[in-house]
């Protein structure tokens, strides 16, 4: 059985060799994530090139996700570079301060209007929450707070607002130079970090458009702002990313299981694709097998219905870039040994559907579930008739054939869906299924006598043009 959890693996120093990235494909790679907030213009270019050469070279479609850096609100830069705060001390914030003079008493903030997004009693935590500051009052541009939990703070560590409430752009200068990159390297998906609502959204769609871009956009859900607005965000995106580190941050990481689970859910209902990532096998930059509070996590997400789980600094920075790939593939297979919530089964059996591609995407699924069916064969423009049928819980691996390479590697991030480049001219049906038959049996995916559902459309070339189903039975090399 072929794993359906899909992996994105993020693209650093420790994997942007190509014997790497050849490792890391063999291994189970879905998904190469570029991380703007790291590296240059031209470092990317050269990472984007020698991953497309990897997948050509290992016969495989691999998704580009570029992940834009989004408005981190950081400390400056201390004098001798961090400080040791103590419980108690005083300790101050100021966007005034000099770019290298924090110090013991205080240090420069890169949000200028920071002052103004707080009040006495605020809690301000650094540093991913290991520093917690309670603000004490506010002097013009100065915010004077109390170390409540103290430690090493160094420079340009990231603040965040317990509650959220912090008023930063969802995009900055240096994000829209980079969604022009991402568009120039023809990246299959484009993620927004710090999203507060769906405008956000449909503002970096709409860069992302004009500079040439087509493909999808991922809203990165890491602020309260945007559990508030998920609604609006889903509707906005093509993706929905669980972005833990700084959303269990502001949220708490008391509520972050219980608010992970519900935007998986919400997200699938709506037909949309979902991630889970931030820290899932953390300890693996280190060490060469995950704890078992990771291997738990991991499984968690795939149970509960994620699309994908992401690797960021284990696969960048890591050690064991390539095993970790590995370690995570294991962990999603044993995990869908087990059946989602009964939910997943019945996804939308209550809607009325006002297309005839997602009704019979629709009609496909219920038809597989209730009967001796091998694979699920999507002829497909978009990929979109793939998608609808992801969503419906199923063990039966759906193959989206289709002649656009944007769409085969659009759907490597879709659970379950397989993505197989094919253009074929044959216009008479019986040849045509011959034709997918040979390329399935010589795969392994398929034998001779197994059943298999196809879906197509009658006019060749149109999208959203699925229009009919058929049951068919494997045959023999003609």
């Amino acid at each position: 059985m072929q794993r359906r959890t899909k992996i994105v693996a993020t693209i650093g120093p420790a994997s942007e060799r190509p014997e790497t990235l050849k490792k890391m494909i063999e291994a189970g790679l879905d998904v190469a994530r570029l991380n703007f907030s790291h590296g240059s213009a031209d470092e990317h270019r050269a990472r984007a090139v020698a991953l497309r050469d990897a997948a050509a070279a290992c016969g495989r479609e691999i998704g580009l996700m570029g992940d834009l850096q989004g408005p981190k609100i950081r400390v400056r830069r201390f004098r001798d570079r961090s400080v040791d705060l103590k419980d108690g001390q005083a300790f101050f914030l100021d966007s005034t301060l000099g770019m290298e003079d924090g110090s013991i008493d205080g240090v420069g903030v890169a949000l200028e209007t920071l002052h103004e997004d707080v009040m006495p009693g605020d809690t301000l935590l650094l540093n991913d929450g290991m520093i917690t500051l309670s603000v004490d009052s506010i002097d013009g541009t100065r915010i004077h707070t109390t170390v409540v939990n103290g430690g090493i703070l160094s420079d340009h560590k990231g603040i965040n607002k317990k509650g959220g409430g912090l008023s930063a752009p969802a995009l900055t200068e240096i994000d829209r130079e980079n969604i022009k990159l991402a568009a120039e390297l023809e990246m299959d998906f484009l993620a927004v970090s710090f999203v507060r609502s769906g405008e956000d959204v449909l503002e970096a769609r709409r860069l992302f458009e004009e500079a040439g871009g087509t493909g999808r956009i991922v809203a990165k859900v890491e602020r309260v702002e945007a559990v508030d607005n998920i609604e609006s965000i889903i509707d906005a995106a093509d993706i929905v990313m669980v972005a833990r580190g700084d959303l269990g941050v502001e949220m708490g990481y008391a509520q972050l299981t219980g608010i992970q689970k519900k935007l998986i859910r919400m997200t699938r209902k709506k037909s949309k694709i979902v991630i889970t990532a931030t820290q899932m096998m953390e300890s693996m930059i280190q060490n060469p097998i995950p704890t078992r509070a990771e291997v738990s996590d991991v499984a968690n997400a795939v149970m509960d219905g994620t699309d994908a789980v992401m690797l960021s600094g284990e696969t960048a920075v890591g050690k064991y870039p390539v095993r970790a790939i590995r370690e995570m593939a294991e962990v999603c297979e044993g995990a869908e040994q087990f059946p989602l919530p009964e939910g997943m089964t019945r996804h939308r059996i209550g809607d009325y559907f006002h297309r005839i591609d997602e009704a019979i995407a629709m009609a496909v699924m219920y038809t597989a579930n209730h009967l001796d069916v091998e694979a699920i064969i999507a002829l497909t423009e978009s990929g979109s008739t793939a998608l609808w049928m992801s969503r419906i819980r199923s063990d039966i691996p759906i193959f989206a054939f289709t002649p656009h390479l944007g769409t085969c590697r659009r759907v490597t991030m879709y659970r379950g869906v397989f993505p197989v480049h094919h253009d074929s001219s044959t216009t008479v049906s019986r040849e045509r299924y011959q034709e997918v038959f040979d390329m399935m049996l010589d795969k392994g995916h398929v034998k001779v006598g197994d059943r298999v559902i196809f879906t197509k459309g009658d006019q060749e070339g149109v999208t959203g043009g699925t229009n009919a189903m058929k049951i068919v039975e494997v045959t023999a090399r003609q």
